[in-house]
C-alpha cells in the first residue's frame, strides 16, 4: 500500500478499562472529556474516539443522554472528527454499546472485529485502593467475561450504523483472524469504500506489543486488501509510543488516550490526553512526517463530513 501523504492523530480521550484510582488526570465528568478533547485536537488530533462515564464515579456508561452533556461542546469547540465507541464495555449489551452512535449519526465509529478475552485484572496485582466499589469488580471481572462481536454482533453494526446512517468505521484488529474476519464482510459488500483499520496490540488476550506482530498484521492486511485501506496502530500501556512510532516510519497512522495508556513517559503519568498528543506530533515531526488535518481524514476516508452529524 502506498505511504499516505501525512499521519492521522487519533486520540481516544478515556475509554472503559482504566479507573479513577489509575490516575488522577483520567476524565470521568463530561465537562472534563469535553476540555480534554478540545484540548486534543487543538494540539493535532484529527480524529476524538469518545466514550463516556457516570460523573458520580467514573464507571463506563452508555446512555446517549450523557454522551449528550459533552458531545456537542466537542462539536462546537473543535473541526476533528467525532469517533463514538460501538465497544462500550464488556458488560453493555449490544443495544447499549450501540445507543449512542445511532443516536448522534456520528461520522466514525470503533467497530471491533471479533470475540475474545480481554483481561485487565492483572492490574489488581499492583493497585490496591480504590475511589469507589465499582473499580474492584470491573478489573477482576475481566478475568471471567468474553468481549462478544460475534459474525451477527458485526453485521447488526454495519447495516444499522453503517448502511442507515453513513457512518464509517475505526475497524478495531485485537489479533490476525480479525483482519480475515473484516474481509469476509467487504466479500459480502456489508464494507465498502477505503478501509480505516486500526491494528490493537498488548491487550492480555489478542496479539501482543511486539514489533514483529505489527509487520505480520501489516503483511497479511496488505495480502487481503491491497491499496484499498488505511491503517492505524494503538498499544496498550508501555507499549504505547514506541509501537506507534513504529508504524509512523511504516507508513502507518498513530493513536495515542487515555485510553491506551496513562503515562507520558516511563514511571510518568500523563498530565492530560493533549501531552500524549503533543509529545507524538513531535517525534512525527522530528521523522520529517506531517500531521493530517481533520478535513484531509475526511476526504482521504471518505467520511459524510459535519453536517451529517446530529448535534449543534
Amino acid at each position: 500500500m502506498a505511504k499516505p501523504n501525512k499521519v492521522i492523530i487519533t486520540c481516544a480521550v478515556t475509554g472503559s478499562i482504566h479507573t479513577p484510582s489509575m490516575s488522577p488526570y483520567l476524565p470521568l465528568t463530561p465537562e472534563q472529556v469535553a476540555e480534554e478533547a478540545i484540548a486534543a485536537a487543538n494540539a493535532g488530533a484529527a480524529v476524538l474516539h469518545l466514550h463516556a462515564r457516570d460523573p458520580r464515579d467514573g464507571r463506563p456508561v452508555f446512555e446517549p443522554g450523557i454522551f449528550r452533556q459533552f458531545l456537542p461542546q466537542i462539536h462546537q469547540g473543535t473541526d476533528a472528527v467525532i469517533n463514538i465507541t460501538t465497544g462500550g464495555s464488556h458488560v453493555m449489551t449490544l443495544a447499549q454499546r450501540l445507543a449512542a452512535a445511532l443516536d448522534v449519526s456520528p461520522e466514525m465509529a470503533s467497530c471491533n472485529m471479533g470475540s475474545m478475552n480481554f483481561g485487565y485484572f492483572q492490574v489488581l496485582a499492583k493497585l490496591k485502593q480504590f475511589k469507589y466499589d465499582w473499580e474492584y469488580e470491573h478489573l477482576e471481572g475481566s478475568r471471567d467475561r468474553i468481549f462478544r462481536n460475534t459474525f451477527a454482533d458485526i453485521e447488526h453494526i454495519l447495516r444499522e450504523l453503517g448502511e442507515r446512517h453513513g457512518t464509517k468505521f475505526e475497524f478495531e484488529c485485537y489479533d490476525v483472524g480479525h483482519l480475515y474476519t473484516l474481509k469476509h464482510f467487504v466479500d459480502r459488500g456489508l464494507i465498502k469504500g477505503m478501509l480505516f483499520i486500526q491494528f490493537a496490540l498488548g491487550i492480555l488476550g489478542g496479539i501482543g506489543a511486539d514489533p514483529e506482530n505489527l509487520t505480520h498484521l501489516k503483511r497479511i492486511a496488505d495480502k487481503l486488501f491491497g491499496t484499498n485501506y488505511q491503517w492505524s496502530v494503538l498499544a496498550a500501556g508501555r507499549h504505547q509510543m514506541p509501537l506507534i512510532t513504529q508504524a509512523a516510519i511504516m507508513g502507518g497512522n498513530v493513536r495515542v488516550g487515555l485510553e491506551d495508556s496513562l503515562y507520558l513517559a516511563r514511571g510518568q503519568l500523563a498530565p492530560s490526553n493533549a501531552d500524549q498528543v503533543r509529545l507524538i506530533r513531535s517525534i512525527l515531526e522530528s521523522l520529517g512526517l506531517e500531521v493530517a488535518s481533520p478535513a484531509e481524514v475526511r476526504a482521504s476516508l471518505g467520511l459524510k463530513g459535519r453536517e451529517g452529524v446530529r448535534l449543534p
